[in-house]
């Protein structure tokens, strides 16, 4: 079968893989290129210290009756994922001031990454495979690197797919380049647990520096004496060029949050220059030219489930799609 015949997804996170489960459980030919060594985009995370700890997206919550709560009912029956909590604290300046709660947050024994391989199950994954640049069809067939395909589909941040595509093109003019955040995830380990068994998460507000924090062992079930802090997208936007320099400060931050005396025994800083957009479009996705734009900056509010959607939403609409 030609490429011409075959959908290209560019970008191995969930709406990626979403897209292309849609397309492939309906009989269509679809491969997926990624540029990493494994899938997971912002869900994934790190092996450190024989334990795999979550560094991207902390969580990730269910509709009442969608076609991703369906999806993660199948996790969960399977033992992939699990139910959390529907409470985190609240902090200042002074500490913290309350509990809220909200929907029940889902985490996982073996990192949020895994459900993203899981559904990818089956799938062409081509992994280290980085895209120079995106064709768009106007009228014709859109291309990867010049090969023709069936419909291309750019499933990551808007700034990044714009770099793909021709400066001035129809399908260009439906990004938003200019409004993601940078965070920096700082992973900290303790050689034994040094706050509440109930703590499970805290949202932080008016902090330079922290503006959330999980209990990773909580969240993963295993009771392991790790946090992860991640910063304001502010004290990111300093660090990029140099992450491990926002380190002590938020090793700082986070001692006097939960008033832990001792350091941590080690620490881990991964750099997400573009984690969330500030401004999510209502609109599932776009398909301009042959080219499809999904995740997180679609199907607000930007998080796991409405990346799923979005995902989904476009693999079924160039499932119905007439050929070019």
């Amino acid at each position: 079968m030609s490429n011409a015949e075959t959908t290209t997804v560019v970008g191995g996170g969930i709406a990626g893989i979403a897209c292309a489960r849609a397309l492939a459980d309906r009989g269509l030919p679809v491969q997926v290129l990624d540029r990493g060594r494994r899938l997971g985009g912002r869900m994934g995370g790190r092996t450190l210290h024989g334990r795999a700890v979550d560094l991207g997206a902390s969580y990730f919550t269910v509709g009442e009756d969608d076609g991703f709560a369906r999806v993660v009912a199948g996790w969960v029956d399977r033992g992939l994922a699990r139910p959390w909590t529907d409470t985190f604290a609240v902090a200042g300046p002074a500490g913290i001031e309350r509990t809220t709660s909200g929907p029940l947050r889902y985490g996982t024994a073996g990192g949020l990454r895994g459900l993203v391989v899981d559904l990818a199950t089956g799938l062409d994954v081509q992994l280290e495979r980085t895209v120079q640049a995106v064709t768009p069809g106007s009228g014709g067939h859109p291309a990867v690197d010049g090969d023709p395909a069936a419909a291309v589909v750019l499933a990551m941040p808007d700034p990044q797919a714009a770099r793909l595509l021709p400066t001035g093109s129809a399908t260009a003019g439906a990004l938003d380049t200019g409004g993601w955040q940078p965070t920096l995830a700082v992973a900290l380990g303790w050689p034994d647990r040094r706050w509440p068994a109930d703590l499970h998460g805290v949202f932080v507000h008016d902090s330079p520096v922290l503006d959330w924090l999980a209990d990773d062992g909580d969240r993963r079930g295993d009771g392991a004496p790790v946090l992860v802090a991640h910063t304001t997208p502010e004290a990111a936007a300093a660090h990029l060029d140099a992450p491990e320099g926002a380190v002590p400060a938020v090793v700082a931050a986070v001692r006097t949050l939960l008033g832990i005396a001792e350091e941590p025994e080690w620490t881990h800083v991964h750099r997400w220059s573009m984690a969330k957009p500030t401004a999510p479009r209502d609109e599932p996705f776009a398909l301009v030219d042959g080219v499809g734009l999904c995740g997180d900056g679609w199907s607000a509010p930007s998080k796991v489930a409405g990346a799923w959607q979005s995902g989904d939403a476009l693999g079924r609409a160039l499932a119905g799609r007439p050929p070019a």
